[in-house]
Formats: C-alpha cells, sequence, structure tokens
C-alpha cells in the first residue's frame, strides 16, 4: 500500500480501538473477540486492551512473535453468540477485527479479511452472515482466512463497527478513484476517436487530390464535389460539422467521402457504390 493508504488504515483501527463500550455486556463481547490471547504492535489496541483489563502475562505465552510490542492475556469468556443480542454481536465483530482482521487499500482497491484458526472459519463467517455481511472464506497454509473484496461490504462493516470517520475519507477516495478511472476512460475514448478522425481526414484529402488531378473530381454529383471543398477547406471538421455547413445529412456526407475514397483506389467511375452494393441512391 502506498503511504496514504496505510496512513488510513492505522488511522481507522485507532478510530476502532477507541470506542469505549457503555454497556458491560458489551465490554465483554469485546473481550472475547480480541481474546484470550492478543498479540499487537498497535498502541490504540494495547491502550483498549489495558482499558479491559487485560494483562501483561507473567512469562512469553510462546506464541507472540519476537518482534511484537505487546502481548496480553484477557479473561477465557466465549460470548454466547445465539443468545446475544446484536449490539454484542457487533462488539465481538469489533474484538475479533482488531485481533485478527487486515485491511489493504492497495492499488485503489479494498480488501478485508480476517485470518483465524483453521476451525474457526466457517463459524465466522456464519456470524458474519448472522448480522447481514455475508464473506467468503476458505483454508490458506493451515489457517483460515474470512475474506471481503466488495468495497460496499467492507464499508457497511466498517460503519457498524464504529469507523464513521475514517470510513468517510475512505468513501471520499473511492468516490475520486471512480471519478479519475471515468475520466481516463472519457480521455482515451475521445483520443481514439481523435485519432481516427484525423487518419480519416487525411485519407480522405489525398484522395480529393488524386481525383483532382486526373479530372474525374469535376465529373462527379453536385453533392460529392460540395463536400470535397468543405474537407479540403476544413481538414479538421468532423463529418457532422461538414453537414450542417452544407445543410446536408450525416449519412449523405459519409457516403460523399466513401465514394472520394473508393474512386481514388478503383478507376470505375464510383460503380461499386451504386445502389445494389451498398444499399443507397447514387449522390446527386
Amino acid at each position: 500500500m502506498a503511504g496514504t493508504d496505510r496512513d488510513l488504515v492505522a488511522a481507522l483501527r485507532a478510530e476502532i480501538a477507541a470506542v469505549d463500550p457503555q454497556r458491560a455486556c458489551d465490554r465483554r463481547a469485546v473481550m472475547a473477540g480480541l481474546g484470550p490471547v492478543i498479540v499487537t504492535r498497535e498502541p490504540a489496541v494495547a491502550r483498549l486492551v489495558v482499558r479491559l483489563g487485560g494483562r501483561a502475562p507473567a512469562q512469553d505465552p510462546g506464541r507472540a512473535p519476537a518482534h511484537a510490542r505487546h502481548a496480553f492475556l484477557l479473561p477465557d469468556e466465549p460470548l454466547d453468540w445465539a443468545q446475544a443480542a446484536d449490539h454484542c454481536r457487533l462488539a465481538w465483530l469489533r474484538g475479533r477485527f482488531l485481533a485478527r482482521g487486515s485491511l489493504s487499500l492497495a492499488g485503489g482497491r479494498a480488501h478485508l479479511e480476517f485470518v483465524v484458526p483453521a476451525d474457526e472459519a466457517a463459524g465466522l463467517a456464519q456470524r458474519l452472515a448472522d448480522v447481514g455481511l455475508p464473506a467468503g472464506w476458505r483454508l490458506r497454509r493451515h489457517h483460515g482466512v474470512v475474506t471481503w473484496k466488495s468495497t460496499e461490504s467492507i464499508a457497511s462493516f466498517l460503519g457498524r463497527i464504529g469507523a464513521s470517520a475514517s470510513l468517510l475519507e475512505l468513501e471520499a477516495r473511492s468516490v475520486a478513484r471512480s471519478l479519475r478511472g471515468d475520466l481516463n476512460r472519457v480521455i482515451n475514448a475521445e483520443s481514439a476517436n481523435l485519432q481516427r478522425s484525423v487518419a480519416a481526414s487525411g485519407r480522405q484529402l489525398a484522395a480529393i487530390d488524386a481525383l483532382e488531378a486526373d479530372g474525374r473530381l469535376g465529373r462527379q454529383p453536385r453533392i460529392v464535389r460540395a463536400v470535397a471543398e468543405a474537407r479540403r477547406e476544413t481538414p479538421e471538421a468532423s463529418l457532422s460539422d461538414i453537414a450542417a455547413r452544407l445543410d446536408l445529412h450525416r449519412s449523405a456526407v459519409q457516403r460523399a467521402l466513401d465514394r472520394v475514397e473508393h474512386l481514388a483506389l478503383h478507376d470505375d467511375d464510383g460503380a461499386g457504390l451504386r445502389r445494389g452494393r451498398d444499399g443507397h441512391r447514387p449522390l446527386a
């Protein structure tokens, strides 16, 4: 992730960790989601654990990697999910995200996952579905991975567990990226159209010069001569511009220029473009 994306993720996790449950049941639910052992490098998460009554172990429990800054023990009191109220369930999910969840914004795409023990993955996915946030899950290197890749699902989850301010910034960035993508697509399409128009105009001018050089342009119908003259005077004009200038339909301008290009390539006086070959009447 870029530095700004990492900063946003850090701010979002800090905001979630700063949520201070008022209900005693919610506090227990958060602890159940965090524990019973949590190892973290995040000061905001460490402060939350301390507020909830977590304690540093008397000795390394053997689960903490050497680079970890904070290791804590919490009461091992699992949440009775089936009987828990919705606010307790969301509090548990908040703790589980802080303990086992990660968010990536790399490349402008949001990706949130929980990495949990293999035997927990299916149950966690079911719990998320129970609160209206279904997620996929799989096994990866002997761990369970529960994943969202939908920005809408991720935003809904983060909003429900308490990341309101940071979520607004995340959504603003998503909208900005979408707008930039749409703008780039429009610019690319316009650029491609312009390149095609320039190439077509170049071919048409060369064809007009060739027909004028051998005298055939003067033998063409009035509309063809008028369109050829308008193209020569305004090489950059679109077919619609020439049609408006001559008070013609755009299709008539297109047929006239197609005739000019055909004549420059074939010495058949336009027979290949007469009715029966292209479905149009001859130009008058």
